[in-house]
């Protein structure tokens, strides 16, 4: 139990679960699962934009968590600047010159043929010391999340093959492997992402021009329309408290806000994510 305490105080965008590790006389892999019990037996999805993640080790455990501190065998993914592409919230897939890096990969990419076609990978990303980060988005799903029972299985199997060519000597026999769903945090790229989101209210940052000294603005909008001719993306005011008037408490935009629009050419978007009020 010290090391689920450990874990649990690590845990970040998590939602109505407990970390837990069971108990195993086994030699092999240790699975870190969520207790769900305290949910409703008809959520098969965890609260929107929460970050649900299963984590798994194998064949040795690499760490202990005592009463003391917080040494849990896990290695907490850097806090940097999400951008497009770092393997992270910002999708796309990093290796970071891991030697075993484009094998994992390629696994990962292969247990997603069994699962339905709306899985799809959102970001891979490896480290030297043998980690491995898989983000799975559910594209029918409103906030992109498979359910916890997805998750589980691709852990699972992505898990099974890791250790069968581990054990070939392919790989190291001792990844771990952290299989976990888009957050709020996720970055849309311009104009792909966004038309998928478009009945949500997104935070935008951009600039007016290209011109580097140019300040970066930003706001809470709903797209109104992508005009893909001339890529240009039309945004419109979201009615959500940061944009409406303090002295007019309780209500709506006004007319003359609603009406407002923003024509913004593709590549003055600097960052779009999902908003949260």
């Amino acid at each position: 139990m010290a090391m689920a305490r450990g874990m649990i105080r690590r845990m970040r965008n998590t939602v109505g679960a407990v970390l837990l590790r069971p108990p195993t006389t086994s030699t092999h892999s240790h699975f870190f699962h969520f207790n769900i019990d305290s949910l409703p037996p008809s959520e098969s999805h965890f609260c929107s934009f929460s970050s649900t993640f299963l984590r798994s080790f194998s064949h040795h455990f690499p760490g202990e968590t005592s009463d003391e501190g917080d040494i849990d065998g896990w290695e907490e993914e850097d806090e940097t600047e999400p951008k497009i592409g770092d393997g992270g919230d910002g999708g796309g897939v990093a290796l970071q010159n891991v030697p075993w890096g484009q094998r994992a990969h390629s696994i990962a990419e292969d247990v997603l043929m069994q699962f339905s076609e709306d899985i799809k990978l959102f970001a891979f990303k490896t480290t030297p010391r043998g980690y491995v980060y898989v983000r799975l988005d559910k594209l029918t799903h409103e906030y992109g999340c498979p359910s916890i029972e997805e998750l589980e299985c691709y852990n699972k199997q992505y898990k099974k093959i890791l250790d069968e060519v581990g054990a070939l000597g392919e790989i190291p026999d001792d990844l771990a492997i952290e299989v976990s769903s888009p957050g709020a945090e996720r970055l849309l790229k311009v104009p792909d992402d966004i038309g998928r989101f478009k009945d949500m209210p997104m935070r935008v940052c951009y600039t007016e021009n290209i011109e580097s000294n140019c300040p970066e603005r930003d706001g809470v909008f709903l797209l109104d329309s992508i005009e893909k001719d001339s890529e240009m993306c039309v945004w419109k005011l979201a009615d959500v408290k940061e944009n409406r008037d303090p002295l007019r408490k309780g209500r709506p935009l006004s007319r003359k806000q609603k009406d407002w629009r923003l024509k913004l050419p593709f590549n003055l978007h600097r960052m779009v994510t999902l908003y949260l009020e």
